[in-house]
């Protein structure tokens, strides 16, 4: 992938990330704050571990590829701060525009550089940019069948749902 390419592509990414950012702080104000431990299964995140990675992990890939090298994972203990859903959706708003904001600033010629992350995969930044999307959506998600197990409602995500039907 060229530099003109890797621009364009990134563009494109950096519009549909915005988009899923709303979606996600949807479904983060719609977690109930009384069942945050719930999870389906003990291998399974729980709520707050995924409002926690989420937050985090969305923050820590995009600066990772704006900063072309791969830092250890940000740690999501209570260390972290994060103990509700209000603080996730304000961790959230704070955080993750700044992060996205220096991906759009880098220049083709940083988006097409090649990142190892980890020596386990090796590809240009924006390929890292469209996986920060998928993994995001990925766990929101998993939050999301969290919900109504939780006490709460499904917001619309891509249309109404059978809690939130669309006026």
């Amino acid at each position: 992938m060229n530099s003109e390419e890797a621009r364009i592509a990134a563009e494109f990414l950096i519009a549909d990330f915005e988009n899923e950012m709303k979606t996600t702080v949807r479904i983060f104000e719609a977690v109930p704050d009384g069942r945050l431990d719930y999870r389906p299964d003990a291998k399974s995140k729980s709520g707050l571990g995924l409002l926690r990675h989420i937050t985090l992990e969305d923050e820590w890939l995009l600066n990772c590829v704006a900063n072309g090298a791969f830092t250890p994972p940000p740690d999501d203990s209570d260390a972290c701060g994060i103990m509700n859903p209000a603080n996730a959706v304000a961790c959230y708003k704070e955080k993750v525009p700044v992060a996205l904001d220096r991906v759009r600033a880098m220049s083709g010629e940083k988006l097409a550089s090649v990142i190892d992350m980890f020596g386990k995969i090796k590809a240009p930044g924006v390929n890292f940019l469209a996986m920060a999307i998928k993994h995001s959506v990925h766990h929101r998600g998993q939050l999301s069948t969290y919900l109504r197990p939780m006490g709460g409602k499904v917001p619309g995500i891509y249309g109404p749902t059978a809690d939130i039907q669309w006026q």
